[in-house]
């Protein structure tokens, strides 16, 4: 049977696209029991996320139809996604499922979550009896790459996006985050991924701060935080040790003014600060005061270009490590053919032997000396099974296949052909 991994991401289909093709989690069962009906599927896995969606087969046919599937379970026109669509075959399936699982596909190199999200659409697939023994193999070997990738590589040791980065920062200069206050001012995209990233991190207090409130309490009550109106920012300001800011406003939302009198309640205890926003959401004097951590946008990015930078000589190491397994892959898989021919052989001898044993326990039985039935086995036996090689090997010798003599003597007399001699010396 032969891999297949086919689908679409965020270099070959615009974000309208993906979303129309992705796959909500109820849906994941019908889906994977439609595909596993389409002609020339054995197993199948579907990996469906917000930057990809894609299907992971072993067929014992020809290819489906994949883009007439997508284009039927979704109502979609076949011609975007039959230019958005690709097909991986054999190795290279293989070697896109180690990039993928590793982080090398993702949009931000070396992302940690694409990982898991392979893990849970290998569970579904489990959980649905889509998957056998081979296609369950294959991802938990890919799994295994991925894992060296993470331990031997610094693929996602370095943040590469401002959101994380900014908390990356504040992780240097807390020695425990966990027991720090924020505030993050602003409710859009970015504001929403600092809060993710701090409550992962187990931030003791999240308080959101935005100029409509209820925008500012979707984010809040995502992680556990509260919301606040921007006027409520000075009471806010007393309490916080990390402020992150990212608004649309024109003019700077946080004054010097307002930080010093902040800072005197604190009693001069240090604020980390972060200002994302471009034009700036806190004026540049802040950074004057004492007992204040002022970072900029570009201080984030400066960090970033250098973390990128470390990220593609990581990536460069992973390569080499997913190039190395596809080798052993590979080896694995000609050995396991070698097996079969071998256990065929075996069959195959062990019917001749079969067979004259029940023909030496007949004479045995008529009386006939044991020693002269015990030759006749032998003879009988040697030359039946030499008598397939010997043609072969007649036939060989009469084409002038030298290349296969030489093969033929390594395997049945364990010779090492002249080449081979040279090579070790």
């Amino acid at each position: 049977m032969e891999l297949l991994a086919a689908g679409v991401n965020h270099t070959t289909a615009e974000l309208a696209l993906r979303e129309r093709l992705n796959f909500a989690e109820p849906e994941i069962p019908a889906a994977l029991e439609s595909l596993r009906r389409l002609p020339g599927i054995a197993e199948a896995a579907l990996l469906s996320t917000c930057n990809r969606t894609e299907i992971y087969a072993l067929l014992d046919g020809p290819v489906p139809d994949l883009a007439q599937w997508l284009c039927h379970w979704h109502r979609l026109e076949s011609a975007p996604v039959r230019e958005s669509l690709y097909y991986h075959h054999g190795n290279e399936a293989l070697r896109h499922m180690m990039r993928v699982a590793s982080g090398l596909d993702s949009l931000v190199m070396g992302e940690p979550q694409v990982l898991g999200q392979m893990r849970e659409a290998y569970a579904r697939a489990h959980e649905n009896r889509a998957l056998g023994n081979e296609l369950a193999g294959i991802f938990q070997h890919t799994f295994s790459v991925a894992k060296q990738v993470r331990t031997d590589t610094g693929i996602g040791a370095n943040p590469v996006s401002v959101a994380y980065a900014a908390v990356s920062f504040a992780r240097h200069i807390f020695s425990e985050i966990s027991g720090t206050r924020a505030l993050l001012i602003g409710a859009g995209e970015m504001i929403e991924l600092v809060a993710r990233y701090l409550h992962e991190q187990q931030v003791r207090e999240l308080i959101v701060a935005n100029r409509t409130l209820a925008r500012a309490g979707e984010i809040a009550d995502e992680v556990g935080g509260t919301s606040i109106v921007l006027e409520e920012i000075p009471v806010a300001l007393e309490r916080a040790d990390i402020v992150v800011s990212c608004t649309a406003s024109p003019v700077p939302v946080l004054g010097k003014g307002t930080v010093e009198r902040a800072l005197k309640k604190r009693r001069h205890r240090p604020i980390f600060m972060v200002d994302i926003a471009v034009p700036r959401d806190i004026e540049p004097e802040v950074g004057d005061l004492q007992d204040v951590y002022l970072y900029t946008v570009d201080d984030l990015h400066e960090a970033i270009d250098e973390n990128v930078r470390q990220r593609q000589e990581a990536a460069r190491e992973a390569e080499e490590i997913i190039e190395a397994a596809l080798s052993e892959h590979e080896r694995s898989r000609r050995e396991a053919e070698a097996v079969d021919t071998l256990r065929a052989y075996r069959e195959q001898v062990r019917e001749l032997a079969d067979k004259e044993l029940e023909r030496a326990l007949g004479q045995l039985h008529k009386g006939v000396e044991a020693s002269q039935v015990l030759e006749r086995m032998q003879h009988n036996l040697v030359n039946k099974i030499l008598h397939g090689p010997s043609v072969e090997l007649r036939r060989l010798a009469g084409e002038n296949r030298m290349e296969a003599l030489l093969l033929a003597r390594e395997l049945l007399l364990r010779e090492k052909s002249p080449e081979q001699d040279d090579g070790k010396k």
